[in-house]
């Protein structure tokens, strides 16, 4: 990993951004130098693009976080009929709510057992409520999480699902672990995916479990956390 790096974008936190992505870390791990910005600009230079060079070096004293991933599984919440009753209803009400801002065909099902709520929402003009990658989805799973535990104790768990994008996320990462572990065995060299939420990497995780030749690891911090897939030693 370089010490220092060089990055550019059109405003400072940009900049940041791009270069903590680069290396990996958080911003803590890191000094940061601005090299060039263009506060100052001419009239003749107004049309020209801004661009706002920095240098982060990366500090002596922190060291990235590597481990290996072990999949453990979490204790489950058995839920009462009653509980399951009252979360249901709350999530019902509050998407019957939303709904009115929501395209006209727009349908939902809630479905629940001793273990979860999983909700489903269905509509050909809802990819804003998935977003990049589905963290807009995963963002209004946790509202909906919130709004289903309201005046119960336990933890309500919702699964939330928007035109199938889980299912088709989910195979599409299982394809690239399988795709990369074949890489990785032909090169012998290890191979870093890009930055992932934590339900992302699990699943990469997950699908390489039991590959006899290869290993995954987790390096970084959050929200640039990432998987490595290598050998097995």
């Amino acid at each position: 990993m370089p010490k220092t790096i060089i990055s550019e974008g059109k405003t400072t936190n940009e900049a940041i951004e791009k270069g903590l992505k680069e290396l990996n870390v958080s911003r803590k791990m890191v000094d940061i130098k601005v090299l060039d910005n263009d506060d100052k600009r001419s009239f003749f230079s107004i049309l020209t693009p801004r661009v706002v060079k920095i240098e982060m070096t990366l500090r002596e004293d922190i060291e990235v976080k590597e481990e290996k991933t072990t999949i453990r599984p979490k204790k489950e919440i058995i839920l009462s009929e009653e509980e399951q009753e009252t979360a249901s209803k709350n999530i019902e009400e509050f998407l019957n709510e939303l709904k009115k801002e929501l395209p006209e065909d727009t349908q939902y099902s809630i479905k629940k057992d001793k273990t979860a709520i999983y909700v489903e929402i269905n509509s050909p003009n809802l990819g804003f409520l998935i977003g990049y990658r589905g963290e807009t989805l995963y963002a209004f799973q946790n509202i909906l999480t919130a709004v289903a535990g309201k005046g119960l104790e336990n933890r309500i768990r919702v699964i939330l699902d928007v035109e199938g994008y889980k299912a088709k996320r989910e195979k599409t990462l299982e394809d690239l672990a399988e795709k990369v572990a074949k890489t990785v065995i032909k090169t012998r060299k290890p191979i870093k995916l890009e930055p992932m939420q934590a339900y992302e990497r699990k699943i990469i995780h997950s699908k390489l479990q039991k590959n006899d030749k290869v290993e995954t690891n987790s390096i970084g911090e959050e929200p640039y956390r990432r998987i490595v897939i290598s050998l097995k030693k």
